[in-house]
């Protein structure tokens, strides 16, 4: 995929319900649900229970955060 694209629907989606899959060492996933938030240059954060979590757009590029829109 291409950073354009990826900022491009994260962008669309703002404000919208999404689930954050964050695979992370040993195969662990580790599963978030929350409010796609804000967007900047290099990252995008995830309201979750009222706590912001950021993540980055080549995380999901590389496929180590996978975003699914709700």
């Amino acid at each position: 995929m291409n950073l354009n694209i990826i900022k491009e629907q994260i962008n669309k989606n703002l404000n919208k319900k999404v689930r954050v899959s964050v695979y992370g060492l040993r195969n662990r996933i580790d599963r978030y649900e929350g409010l796609l938030y804000k967007v900047y240059p290099n990252i995008f954060t995830v309201l979750i229970n009222g706590e912001e979590k950021s993540f980055t757009y080549r995380d999901v590029i590389t496929g180590e955060v996978k975003i699914k829109y709700l």
